[in-house]
């Protein structure tokens, strides 16, 4: 078991190209994979229910086997675990599971669980193009993702920025992200980007079920308006678009009576995005308010 340990942004649709140009990433050699995963669950998606993903990835002739547990996500960094093995040589079920592995494995949230009955039950297909960065401080693998998800006929988008550590301190994920989200050319806007809770299975799930109404949480955070936006891109409910004008509107009122004149400003942009219809791609206003959302999750 291994603890993974990364900072997802969401990107526009001209996020991507933006992002390859970047004259940081153009200094580093890159390699593209393509990445087809099967993800798979119970038919009352007991899986869900528990707060683990399970899938099998097929990237050319191989294919591994993961069981991820519940990320805790903070401002779009995300810390969980994760096992994962290879299929090679291995006897799998009709469904393509390695079913003995599973069991093996003796996790809590498989505890009672017929693995028998386990199922495919949607898939993420994209691109993915790989940079390293490295340094003194650091190391961190860099993810641009591109491609699909899809349940039955209904589709989502993925384009997505993932930047998971390496080696070194948490830190260091929102230092590189500050450095790719700042523009090229200092009088060109920054990278239209937002950071991103919902992880490309969460999304496919509610896909799958349909999203929940939403409430008013007891304490808007910048956590719980990230979340609202994520629903709000994904299921177009303005329902969610309303919940997210609430929430920013509780957290720049905090902010004024606190006196926090940059966090009030960067949450006033985002609102006035916001009351416009608008997904608020404004990366460096969201970088700016990440220690809201909690600092980095201890490894």
């Amino acid at each position: 078991m291994s603890d993974e340990i990364e900072l997802k942004l969401a990107l526009s649709s001209q996020g991507p190209a933006l992002l390859i140009e970047h004259p940081l990433l153009r200094t580093l050699t890159s390699r593209t994979v393509s990445l087809g995963n099967q993800y798979y669950d119970t038919a009352e998606s007991a899986l869900r229910s528990r707060r683990v993903a399970l899938r099998v990835r097929r990237q050319d002739e191989r294919r591994l086997q993961t069981l991820k547990s519940a990320a805790q996500s903070h401002g779009g960094l995300s810390s969980r675990g994760e096992w994962e093995w290879p299929l090679d040589g291995v006897e799998c079920n009709a469904a393509g599971l390695d079913v003995k592995g599973l069991r093996a494995l003796e996790h809590p949230a498989l505890a009672g669980l017929a693995l028998e009955t386990l199922r495919p039950v949607f898939t993420t297909d994209f691109e993915r193009r790989l940079w390293h960065y490295r340094d003194d401080e650091c190391d961190i693998e860099i993810a641009l993702d591109q491609g699909t998800i899809d349940v039955g006929a209904a589709t989502l988008p993925i384009r997505e920025l993932e930047l998971e550590l390496k080696r070194g301190d948490p830190a260091c994920l929102w230092t590189l992200a500050d450095a790719l989200c700042a523009p090229a050319d200092p009088s060109a806007a920054p990278l239209p980007a937002r950071p991103a809770n919902h992880s490309k299975a969460s999304r496919a799930s509610s896909l799958a079920t349909r999203w929940p109404e939403p409430t008013a949480p007891e304490h808007a955070s910048v956590d719980s308006l990230i979340d609202a936006i994520d629903s709000w891109q994904d299921s177009q409910d303005r329902a969610w678009l309303a919940n997210a004008k609430a929430q920013c509107e509780r957290l720049i009122q905090r902010w004024t009576i606190d006196d926090d004149t940059s966090r009030r400003q960067a949450g006033e942009r985002i609102l006035a995005d916001l009351q416009e219809g608008n997904l608020p791609w404004r990366s460096r206003d969201w970088l700016a308010l990440r220690q809201l959302a909690g600092q980095a999750p201890d490894r």
